[in-house]
C-alpha cells in the first residue's frame, strides 16, 4: 500500500511540473461582458485541485485499513511525517505570479488604449461644437424667414378678408337695393288710390305665397306708418306749408285693409283646417298669423271657438253641480260633482295642449290664454251660481241650510278650485300666475269670511237652544203635574246641562277651525281667525253652562219657597199640622231632588269645561303659538268666560248647603224628643243607641251627599264639605241648646255626637273633625259629677266658653248651684 501511495504522489508531482511549464494565457476579452472573478480563479486552479482531492481520499482509506499498527506512540502516523500537507503550493504560487505578470501587462495595454480614445474624443467634440454653432446660425436665419413669410401671409389674409367683407357688403346692399326696389314698387301700388286693391301684384293674391305676401305687407305697413309719423311732425314744425306733397296715408289705409283682409282669410282657412283636424295646415296658418300682432288674434280666435266655452256647456256644469233646483244641495254631493267636472276640464285642456303644441309656434302663450279663459269664464260662472252670499242681517233659516250651508259650499268650492289650479299648472299654463288668479275668484268671499263664521256659530247655537226648549216644553206637557205631586224634580231632566250638547258645540268649532286653516295660509291671519272662532265656543259654553246652572238653582229656590210656605205657628189644629207636615215632606223631597239635579248640573259643567280645555290643548294652542301673546290671551279669555259659570256654581252650592241644613233642622225638630236626653230614673238600663233624630239625619245626609261626592272633585269638593261640616256643627250645637240633659242623656248625646263624627269623618276635613271631637269632650259635662267639672277642661281652655253654655243645660244646674261654683272657678270667663 505504501508503494502505491508513493506512486500516486510521484504522478501528481509530475503533473504539477508539467502545468507550471505551460502557464495560462489571459486575454482582454476575458474581462468584457459579465466578468466573474470566481470563474477566472477557477480556471487558474481547477487543474491542480482535483489531484489534491484524490490524495486526501487515498490517505483516509489507508488509515482505515492499517488501523493502529502504523501509529507512533505519540499518535501520529509515519506517512504524515514523511510528506507535506499541501504539496501543490509551489505550483499554485507559480500560476499566481504568472497571472499577475499578465494582468500588469494587460493594464498597460488598456491604459494606452484609453489615452488614444481621450485624444480622439476631444478632437471629435471640438468638431461637433463647431458644427452646432454653424447650425444655430442657419436656424436663426430660417426663423427670420418664417416670420417675414407669416407677416406677409397675415397681410394678404387681412386684405382678402376686407375684400370679402366689401364684396359681401356690396352683395347685401345689392340685395337690399333690389328688395327696396321691390318694396317701393309694391308700396306705390298700395299708394295709388284709396280702397283700390285690384291692381296689386299677383303676389298679394296668390294663395301659395301667402307667407311672403304677409311678410312684405307687414314691412310696407311699418315703413308707411313711420313715414306718416315723420310727415306729421314736419307739417307741425313748418307752419303754413299748405303745398306739401302727399305722403303715404293712402298706402297706410290700403295696407291696413289688405292686412285685415289677409288675416281674416288666414283665420278662415285656419278654422276650416281646424274642423278637419288638418294640423299641418293649421300650423302653417298659425305661423303666418304670428306676424300679425304676434299671433294674438289667432290665439284668441282659436281659444274662443273651443266647445268647452259654449253657453250650453256652462249651463250643463251648473246642473251637474247643483242638481235639482227644488232640493237643497249637499256639500258632499257638490264636492263629488266638482271633482268630476274639474277632472273633465283638466282632461279637455290636456287634449287641447297636444293640439296647441303641434300647431302654434308659441304654445305657452296659447296655453296661458286658454287656462286664463277657463279661470275667468267657465269657473267663475259656475261659482257665481254655487256661492250666493247670504245676508248677515237676515240670514237664511236653518231649514234652508242657514249660513253653515254657504260656508261649507265656500270651503268645497275653494278647495276643489285650488286642486283644479294645481292640475292645470301641471298640464301647462305658460307664464300665467294661476294661483293668484284662483285667489281672486274668492277674494270677495274671503274678505267677509270670519264675520260669516261668527254669525253661523251664533245661528247654530240659537237653533240648538230653541230645539232644546221645544223638547223641554213637549216633555213638560206630556208629564203634566204627576212628577210634582210625587215630589219629583222641579227642573226636568231634559233641562239639565248635556255633555253631548257641549260636544256638539266643539264639533261646530272644529269644523270652523278647519275652514280657518283652509282660508288663512298666513300664520298671523290664521291665529287671529282661530282666536275669534274659539272665542265663540267659549261664549257658547259659558252661556249654556251658566244658564243650566241657573235653571238648577231655580229648582233649589223653588224648593226653599215650598219649605217656607209650610212653616206653621205653634197654635194650630192637629189636622192642619198633619197637612202641613205632609206638605213639608213633599217640600223636603223637592229640595232633595233639586239638590241632586244641581249636583248633576255641576258635574256636567265640569265635564264640559274639561272638554273645552282638552280641545284647546289638542287643536287650538298650536295654531296660536306662532303669534306672540295670542296663546296667553286665549287662556285668559277662557278663564274669564268660565268665571260666570263658576259664580253660578258657587251660589248654587251655597243654596245646596242651605237646603241640606233646612232638612236637617226639620228632621231634628220633628224627630228629636225631650226624653231622648232626659231619661227618667226608673232603674231601666240606659239606651246607648243613637237617637231616632240622629239616625234620620245621618241617613238623610248619607243619601243626599252621595250626589255631591260623585259630582264634586278636588278643591271644590273639599271646600263644599268643609263648609257643610261647619254648618252642621253649628246647627247641632244650636239644636242641643234647646234640651236639658241628665247623666244618662249625656251618654246618649255622646253616642249621637260619635255617630255624627263618624259620618263627617268621610268629608276628609280636619277642622270639622276637630270641632266634633270638641263636642264629644263638651258632652262630658253632663256625665261627671258637679265637683269634677273644674278638672274636666284642664289643658283645653279654648272650649271653656262653650263648656259654660253646655253646663247650663244640666238638669241639676240650678239645684247644685253650679252658676256660683263656676263663677268662682272660672272668674275670667
Amino acid at each position: 500500500m505504501k508503494e502505491i501511495r508513493d506512486g500516486v504522489k510521484s504522478n501528481k508531482l509530475s503533473s504539477s511540473e508539467s502545468f507550471s511549464s505551460q502557464p495560462l494565457v489571459l486575454d482582454i476579452e476575458d474581462f468584457k461582458g459579465d466578468f466573474s472573478f470566481d470563474a477566472l480563479f477557477g480556471n487558474l486552479v481547477n487543474e491542480l485541485l482535483p489531484a489534491i482531492q484524490e490524495e486526501d481520499a487515498d490517505s483516509l482509506e489507508g488509515n482505515s485499513n492499517t488501523g493502529g499498527n502504523d501509529a507512533l506512540p505519540n499518535g501520529r502516523s509515519t506517512q504524515a511525517q514523511s510528506s507535506p500537507l499541501f504539496p501543490e503550493v509551489d505550483s499554485l504560487l507559480s500560476v499566481f505570479k504568472n497571472s499577475c505578470s499578465q494582468l500588469v501587462e494587460l493594464q498597460k495595454q488598456i491604459d494606452g488604449r484609453l489615452y488614444n480614445l481621450r485624444k480622439d474624443v476631444a478632437a471629435q467634440d471640438s468638431k461637433h461644437r463647431k458644427t452646432l454653432s454653424e447650425l444655430e446660425k442657419g436656424v436663426d436665419g430660417l426663423f427670420d424667414s418664417f416670420a417675414r413669410l407669416d407677416s406677409r401671409i397675415s397681410s394678404v389674409g387681412q386684405t382678402a378678408a376686407k375684400i370679402g367683407d366689401h364684396l359681401q357688403s356690396a352683395d347685401s346692399q345689392r340685395e337690399t337695393a333690389s328688395q327696396t326696389m321691390e318694396l317701393i314698387k309694391y308700396l306705390m301700388e298700395f299708394n295709388s288710390s284709396p280702397g283700390d286693391l285690384m291692381e296689386l301684384s299677383p303676389l298679394f293674391s296668390d294663395d301659395s305665397r301667402v307667407a311672403e305676401a304677409a311678410s312684405i305687407a307687414q314691412k310696407l305697413r311699418s315703413f308707411a306708418e313711420e313715414d306718416v309719423g315723420r310727415q306729421g311732425v314736419t307739417m307741425q314744425s313748418v307752419p303754413g306749408n299748405a303745398t306739401a306733397s302727399r305722403g303715404l296715408e293712402v298706402a297706410v289705409g290700403n295696407l291696413q285693409e289688405y292686412c285685415n283682409e289677409l288675416e281674416n282669410r288666414l283665420l278662415s282657412r285656419f278654422d276650416a283646417a281646424s274642423q278637419k283636424r288638418e294640423l299641418s295646415t293649421m300650423a302653417e296658418c298659425a305661423k303666418i298669423l304670428s306676424q300679425f300682432n304676434r299671433g294674438t288674434s289667432a290665439m284668441q280666435h282659436y281659444v274662443g271657438l273651443r266647445p268647452m266655452f259654449d253657453v250650453e256647456v256652462m249651463n250643463t256644469d251648473t246642473r251637474l253641480v247643483l242638481g235639482d233646483q227644488d232640493s237643497l244641495p249637499s256639500p258632499s254631493n257638490v264636492a263629488r260633482a266638482l271633482s268630476s267636472l274639474y277632472k273633465e276640464i283638466t282632461d279637455t285642456v290636456r287634449k287641447e295642449a297636444a293640439t296647441i303644441t303641434a300647431v302654434f309656434p308659441s304654445p305657452n302663450d296659447v296655453m296661458s290664454i286658454l287656462v286664463q279663459r277657463v279661470m275667468e269664464d267657465r269657473v267663475p260662472k259656475l261659482l257665481e251660481k254655487l256661492l250666493v252670499k247670504p245676508s248677515l242681517v237676515h240670514p237664511p233659516p236653518m231649514a234652508e241650510g242657514g249660513l253653515l250651508l254657504y260656508l261649507r259650499m265656500l270651503a268645497v268650492g275653494y278647495e276643489k278650485t285650488q286642486e283644479l289650479a294645481k292640475d292645470l299648472r301641471s298640464v301647462g299654463c305658460g307664464d300665467l300666475e294661476i294661483e293668484g288668479l284662483t285667489e281672486s275668484l274668492f277674494i270677495d268671499h274671503k274678505d267677509m269670511y270670519i264675520e260669516y263664521e261668527q254669525a253661523s256659530l251664533r245661528q247654530l247655537y240659537k237653533a240648538k237652544m230653541e230645539e232644546l226648549l221645544s223638547e223641554s216644553q213637549l216633555s213638560g206637557e206630556s208629564t203634566g203635574s204627576i212628577g210634582r205631586s210625587k215630589g219629583a224634580s222641579i227642573s226636568s231632566s231634559h233641562q239639565q246641562i248635556s255633555v253631548t250638547v257641549v260636544t256638539e258645540f266643539v264639533r261646530w268649532n272644529e269644523e270652523a277651525i278647519s275652514r280657518c286653516i283652509l282660508f288663512s295660509p298666513q300664520p298671523a291671519n290664521l291665529a287671529a281667525n282661530v282666536k275669534t272662532v274659539f272665542t265663540c265656543l267659549l261664549d257658547q259654553v259659558s252661556q249654556y253652562t251658566t244658564e243650566g246652572l241657573e235653571r238648577a238653582r231655580d229648582g233649589l229656590t223653588e224648593a226653599a219657597a215650598l219649605r217656607e210656605r209650610f212653616v206653621l205657628g205653634t197654635s194650630v189644629s192637629r189636622r192642619v199640622a198633619a197637612a202641613a207636615a205632609s206638605a213639608a215632606e213633599a217640600a223636603a223631597a223637592a229640595g232633595e231632588s233639586s239638590f241632586r239635579s244641581f249636583m248633576v248640573a255641576v258635574q256636567r259643567c265640569g265635564s264640559s269645561v274639561a272638554i273645552v280645555q282638552q280641545y284647546f290643548a289638542n287643536s287650538i294652542s298650536r295654531l296660536l303659538l306662532p303669534v306672540d301673546g295670542a296663546h296667553a290671551a286665549s287662556c285668559e279669555e277662557m278663564a274669564t268666560a268660565m268665571s260666570s259659570a263658576e259664580g253660578a256654581a258657587y251660589k248654587g252650592l251655597q243654596q245646596c248647603i242651605e237646603t241640606v241644613m233646612a232638612e236637617v233642622e226639620r228632621l231634628l225638630s220633628a224627630e228629636q224628643k225631650a226624653t231622648d236626653y232626659k231619661s227618667p230614673d226608673d232603674g231601666i238600663v240606659p239606651d246607648h243607641r243613637p237617637t231616632n233624630a240622629c239616625i234620620r239625619v245621618v241617613a238623610y245626609l248619607s243619601r243626599v251627599l252621595e250626589a255631591a261626592f260623585t259630582a264634586l272633585e278636588g278643591l271644590n269638593k273639599q271646600a263644599f264639605l268643609t263648609e257643610l261640616g261647619n254648618r252642621l256643627h253649628k246647627g247641632l250645637s244650636n239644636h242641643w241648646q234647646k234640651y236639658t240633659f241628665n247623666p244618662s242623656g249625656g251618654l246618649r248625646l255622646k253616642r249621637d255626637i260619635t255617630e255624627y263624627g263618624d259620618f263627617v269623618r268621610s268629608f276628609n276635613a280636619p277642622t270639622v273633625d276637630e270641632k266634633f271631637e270638641s263636642l264629644s269632650i263638651l258632652a262630658n259635662v253632663f256625665v261627671v259629677a258637679p265637683e269634677s267639672l273644674s278638672s274636666l277642661f284642664e289643658g283645653t281652655p279654648s272650649i271653656l266658653k262653650d263648656a259654660q253654655r253646655f253646663i247650663q243645660l244640666r238638669e241639676d244646674y240650678k239645684s247644685a248651684k253650679l252658676a256660683a261654683k263656676l263663677s268662682s272657678l272660672w272668674p275670667s270667663s
